[in-house]
C-alpha cells in the first residue's frame, strides 16, 4: 500500500534540493503534489521529468513570502485537487556574514522567506484542515534553532520564529486533529546547503566537506530529508506532534 495514496500536498520551495527529492518521494507513494516555487526553470524541468513517469505533479510560480502569491499558489492547489491534506512549508533562504554587517533590509528579507511564508501559507490552509477536522503540518527548519552557528544569527531567528510557530500551531490545534512537525536539518548535499558552506569559508570558518564529516559523519543526503517529511507527513506518524525531528547525525547531539 502506498503511504500517501489519494493525498494532496503542497509544497513550498520543491523544485530543487530536499523539496524537490520530497516532490518526487511523496508523488511515487502516491500523493498528489503541488511544487510552489519562485524558479519557475527549475520547478517545470522536475515537474515534466516526474510527469512522464505517470506522476501526478502540479507546479505554480509563486513566492511565497508574498501575501498575494501565497494565495495564488493556495488556490493552485485548491483548484486542481480540490483540498489540501498536508501542508509542506519547506521554502528558506539563508544568508551567512557577522551580524554587524547585516541590514534591515537583510532581516526582513529571511523573516520574510523563513517565517513570514510559513505563517502565510498555514493561515491559508487551515481553515480547510479544522472543516474537516483533520490536516497535516510539516515545517523545514535547521539544527540552527539548537545548536547556533558561526556568522548565521538572521538565519537561526528566522528560522527560530518558524520553528516555533509550528510547536504552538501543535499546541493550539491538536484536539482539533492537526498535526504540525519539524524537521531540523544539518548540512545537506543541495544547493542551499552548497552555499552555506561556500559562505562560512568565504570567512575563515572551517566548513569543507572534512570539517562536516567531522561534525556530523558526511553530509545528508535530500532524500534522506525527504524520508523524514514522508514519515511526518503520512498516517505512520498518526501520534507524533509537535516534534522537532533533527536529521543531522549526532551534529546537535555532541
Amino acid at each position: 500500500m502506498k503511504r500517501l495514496l489519494k493525498k494532496s500536498i503542497l509544497i513550498t520551495g520543491g523544485a530543487k534540493g530536499a523539496g524537490a527529492a520530497s516532490a518526487k518521494l511523496f508523488a511515487e507513494e502516491g500523493a498528489r503534489v503541488m511544487i510552489a516555487d519562485r524558479d519557475a526553470e527549475a520547478a517545470r524541468h522536475l515537474v515534466e521529468t516526474l510527469c512522464a513517469r505517470g506522476l501526478d505533479v502540479a507546479f505554480v510560480h509563486a513566492d511565497v513570502s508574498r501575501p498575494e502569491e501565497a494565495e495564488i499558489a493556495y488556490r493552485a492547489a485548491k483548484d486542481a485537487f480540490g483540498q489540501v491534506d498536508v501542508l509542506f512549508n519547506h521554502a528558506g533562504i539563508i544568508i551567512v556574514k557577522p551580524f554587524l554587517e547585516c541590514t534591515l533590509e537583510e532581516w526582513d528579507e529571511l523573516m520574510d522567506n523563513n517565517a513570514k511564508s510559513a505563517f502565510l501559507m498555514t493561515r491559508l490552509v487551515l481553515p480547510e484542515m479544522l472543516e474537516r477536522g483533520k490536516g497535516v503540518l510539516v515545517f523545514t527548519s535547521t539544527t540552527g534553532v539548537r545548536a547556533a552557528t558561526h556568522l548565521e544569527a538572521l538565519y537561526c531567528a528566522s528560522k527560530s520564529a518558524m520553528h516555533q510557530l509550528a510547536r504552538a500551531l501543535a499546541v493550539e490545534y491538536r484536539d482539533q486533529g492537526i498535526r504540525s512537525n519539524l524537521i531540523c536539518p544539518s548540512f545537506v548535499r543541495t544547493q542551499h546547503g552548497e552555499h552555506e558552506i561556500e559562505q562560512l569559508r568565504g570567512y575563515g570558518i572551517f566548513a569543507s566537506e572534512n570539517d562536516v564529516n567531522a561534525m556530523q559523519g558526511r553530509i545528508c543526503e535530500p532524500e534522506e530529508v525527504a524520508e523524514v517529511a514522508l514519515f511526518l507527513a503520512s498516517d505512520a506518524s498518526s501520534f507524533v506532534n509537535g516534534a522537532e525531528i533533527f536529521v543531522d547525525n549526532t551534529f546537535t547531539a555532541v
